[in-house]
């Protein structure tokens, strides 16, 4: 099809993203579906450089750095029908008078749920291994545990306790199938039906809470979850217990969090904080019982390329009149990330 009738699409995003989320044979499967010059990446919807680019645009593939699409930027491009976001959460991207133009949005959030989840299970194995504490003790001793140390520890019958059955949570829950774990879930979206279809059991956040030696944390930041682990029930939690949070740092009450982890009764494995980054002098930095890494669960490097893969597939479907399939509704920010 010559290009002149395939749609105008723009990228907007930041365009250091650009090579990794759509290497060169996937860059070249979104040009015979798109007109879309790779050497125009928008940051700034107002700048006057890409005021005759965007004049024309049906489809704007976002991503990071993307600003939000509110009225100004809408008006900008008036033609817009579709945004097809190269990352997951579309919440702080979208803004009402998007959805009101009527503006279809689909998000590469089940894409990037893929090493979310792997990551979580990583640190799930080693955390019934007793590993991080291990290999503390074993740096400062030199000396291989003895039996007694190590008789409470193993990951055979360890009880693992997912919070949200997200799209991270589904994997996470498809990932944990093959582990002689006894798996349990809280999400108030799920029936016990459902639950048991995922291979969980359906409890109350506390009774999760209380009986998990493993809780991982998948939930949406929403006005609802804020603080959902506060100082009442993180002490729920057995002593000894892991959480490991991937999610968002606002879920959890990081003071009464870092009370209990420099008690050293808990233990924690945290992708993200609140804040993020946490300040210089947090105690969390040291604590041997926690593991903090830099917001790297999600997709990195050449991970990335799977997010490109989910828009170029969105595009495709837009030209040939077919449904989208990672499609976002108006009504799902309610209650997704």
């Amino acid at each position: 099809m010559p290009s002149a009738q395939l749609p105008r699409a723009v990228f907007a995003m930041d365009p250091v993203h650009l090579p990794l989320l759509f290497p060169e044979p996937l860059l070249a499967r979104l040009r015979r579906t798109a007109d879309i010059d790779p050497a125009l990446v928008v940051r700034d919807l107002a700048d006057p450089a890409a005021a005759s680019a965007l004049a024309g645009a049906e489809i704007l593939v976002t991503g990071w750095g993307c600003p939000r699409l509110d009225e100004r930027a809408l008006a900008a491009a008036p033609k817009l029908r579709a945004v097809l976001h190269a990352a997951g959460s579309v919440r702080s991207l979208v803004g009402d008078a998007l959805w009101e133009r009527g503006v279809r949005v689909s998000s590469a959030v089940t894409a990037n749920a893929v090493p979310v989840a792997e990551y979580t299970l990583a640190m799930i194995l080693l955390a019934g291994k007793n590993f991080f504490a291990l290999r503390e003790s074993y740096r400062r001793t030199h000396t291989q545990p003895t039996s007694a140390e190590t008789a409470p520890i193993g990951n055979l019958g360890r009880r693992v306790g997912v919070i949200g059955a997200s799209r991270v949570g589904r994997r996470l829950l498809e990932l944990l199938r093959p582990f002689d774990f006894e798996v349990l879930l809280h999400d108030p979206y799920v029936d016990t039906a459902e639950a048991a279809a995922l291979g969980a059991r359906l409890l109350s956040l506390e009774e999760l809470l209380t009986r998990s030696d493993i809780v991982s944390l998948h939930a949406p930041d929403i006005p609802e979850t804020h603080h959902m682990l506060d100082r009442a029930r993180l002490s729920l939690i057995p002593d000894g217990g892991f959480l490991i949070n991937t999610s968002r740092g606002a879920l959890v009450d990081h003071a009464a969090l870092t009370d209990e982890l420099v008690s050293g009764r808990l233990q924690a494995v945290l992708d993200v904080t609140d804040p993020e980054p946490l300040p210089a002098g947090s105690p969390l930095y040291t604590l041997p019982n926690v593991v903090l890494t830099p917001h790297i669960a999600g997709s990195l490097g050449n991970e990335l390329a799977r997010l490109g893969e989910i828009v170029v597939a969105e595009a495709e479907r837009l030209a040939g009149e077919r449904p989208l399939e990672h499609e976002v509704r108006h009504a799902d920010l309610a209650r997704v990330a």
